[in-house]
């Protein structure tokens, strides 16, 4: 998986979609990047994060609002999946990340994302 294009993807969610794309993406990568995370769940988060990537969607990304609503899903689907890989080093590095890609959101679009963890 090449970073600088997910990365490019995470940027362009976050303009499109908002934060809570863009954190998801990153703590499965960060997850991804563990030692501890056993090939069964980085197997999930490939196929999310590929998933995201991909020109090719359920509902084209270039759809207003809704385009990005099914990278979300499963993006969602497969953090639910690898919570027990996620722990708060995991979370702080994301949102430092995520810094990086936007200067101001709100928090609690974060913490809305933790709490399915």
């Amino acid at each position: 998986m090449d970073k600088k294009e997910l990365f490019s993807a995470i940027k362009k969610g976050v303009k499109k979609s908002g934060v809570q794309l863009a954190y998801s993406a990153l703590l499965m990568y960060n997850a991804f990047l563990r030692k501890e995370t056993p090939h069964w769940a980085r197997s999930v988060i490939t196929g999310a994060l590929v998933y995201l990537i991909c020109p090719v969607d359920a509902i084209p990304d270039v759809t207003p609002i809704v385009g990005y609503t099914d990278d979300l899903g499963v993006l969602s689907f497969a953090l639910v999946s690898i919570a027990g890989y996620i722990n708060d080093d995991i979370r702080e590095k994301s949102k430092e990340q995520l810094s990086s890609f936007c200067k101001r959101y709100n928090p609690r679009d974060l913490q809305e994302v933790d709490e399915k963890l």
